[in-house]
């Protein structure tokens, strides 16, 4: 596939990914799409060889995989690639309701370690979960997503805060309220929530119950830079890397136990029941493989390649990086690594990447912290502990890192999807 066409279906897919929820329907519509068969984990599994399955948890973690063909698992394990499909951002709050000066306003909750100043003067919109009840009692969810901008928190004028420039700091819970309008009484915000579900057509909303509902930017990912060097997005950390992870399941030939993993919540410690902390891949793999024994084999044979975006050297802010281990945009993924195990690369995964990346012409590169700076983390220590795989972290470069607009290079996607392929297709490993 050209590279073009490749972020086209990238681009696609940001935009129709604004939270979690719609990041995991994305990918279920192109599994489907594919041939996977979505099964459910309150039923009975009877997985054939050769096909593909995939199931959801919470509706904001996927597992997709491809059933072994021709081989005993237990001798050839597993190859997986894990991502996660939650970013930072910004949450409504169960009673958001504000009029403040005749202004209607909706309070927020900070999720993640969100970069908050590029939040302000922004076209917000609103997407997410919400429950409700229909006319008969019975209980449903629903995917809401207002897509276009309802919402804007207005930065206070550089004549009333002499210090922007200098010296402010931002006090998440006076300063981030949104503005979704003028109103002289306050608004029943569930109520709002139900209105629009039935003009997106969804019929016999009585009432909504409660919602998971996050702001986004309303401006869409594109391509940018002189010679389109570079993609700019909402959500590169971590759609880029559940994009990319996709492409390349659906597209290796069947052979060897294959696996996609997406879990939420990485940004706020993965300590959840859908989270790479939680139970969710480990009972996953217990049904597919029942056998104890079988299963702790398959295990010792498998690897785990958990790709999360990595941070590039910013031309204005070099220093910040250690001058050895500074990767660049556009010249390929980066191995992670760190001594204290905030990243789960050790040399013999690591070598094995840049020999399947060296027989497919793609560059590597490096990222080590520095010394003197903490260092970041993602799933793969986790799962690593959880189930005792041996592990690779790897990502593609990008700049501002958790902002509500982030920079990649237009070329890297493509390129780590190239050494993913081989990967799962890989008899050994």
């Amino acid at each position: 596939m050209a590279q073009s066409e490749f972020n086209r279906e990238l681009i696609e897919f940001l935009d129709a990914s604004p939270t979690p929820w719609h990041a995991v329907s994305s990918l279920a519509i192109r599994l489907q799409a594919a041939g996977f068969a979505e099964l459910h984990e309150s039923q009975r599994w009877l997985p054939e060889p050769g096909k593909g399955y995939f199931i959801r948890r919470n509706g904001s973690s996927i597992i997709a995989w491809r059933q072994p063909i021709g081989t005993d698992v237990a001798d050839t394990g597993w190859r997986l690639v894990g991502a996660h499909t939650d970013s930072p951002c910004l949450r409504v709050k169960p009673q958001p309701e504000l009029i403040r000066k005749g202004y209607f306003q909706l309070g927020i909750e900070v999720y993640g370690g969100v970069l908050l100043n590029p939040w302000f003067d922004r076209d917000l919109s609103l997407a997410g979960r919400v429950s409700w009840r229909d006319d008969a009692g019975q209980l449903h969810s629903s995917l809401i997503d207002f897509e276009r901008p309802v919402a804007i928190i207005p930065s206070l004028a550089i004549h009333l805060d002499r210090e922007a420039n200098s010296s402010r700091s931002i006090n998440a819970q006076t300063f981030l309220p949104a503005v979704m309008g003028q109103a002289k009484q306050k608004p029943d915000f569930r109520e709002l929530l139900r209105e629009h579900l039935i003009n997106t057509g969804i019929e016999g909303v009585s009432r909504v119950l409660d919602y998971e509902l996050c702001f986004y930017d309303a401006q869409g990912a594109s391509e940018l830079g002189l010679n389109r060097e570079f993609i700019a997005s909402a959500r590169l950390d971590n759609l880029l890397s559940c994009f990319i992870g996709l492409k390349a399941l659906i597209d290796a030939d069947a052979g060897p136990g294959q696996v996609l993993v997406c879990n939420d919540h990485e940004e706020v410690g993965s300590m959840s029941a859908s989270g790479a902390q939680g139970p969710m891949l480990k009972q996953w793999l217990e049904r597919v493989m029942p056998d104890a024994d079988s299963r702790n084999r398959a295990l010792a044979a498998s690897m785990l390649i958990s790709a999360d975006n990595a941070h590039g050297v910013h031309p204005n802010f070099a220093d910040r990086h250690d001058d050895n281990h500074g990767p660049l945009i556009n010249a390929g993924p980066v191995i992670k690594t760190n001594a204290n195990q905030r990243y789960a690369s050790n040399s013999e995964t690591s070598a094995l990447f840049r020999h399947l990346a060296e027989e497919q012409g793609v560059p590597v590169q490096s990222f080590v912290v520095r010394t003197d700076m903490a260092c970041g983390s993602t799933i793969g220590p986790i799962t690593a502990a959880e189930l005792g795989v041996r592990t690779l972290d790897i990502g593609v470069p990008q700049f501002a890192m958790h902002s509500i607009r982030e920079l990649a290079g237009s070329g890297d996607a493509q390129a780590l999807y190239r050494v993913l392929v081989p990967f799962l297709e890989r008899e050994r490993v």
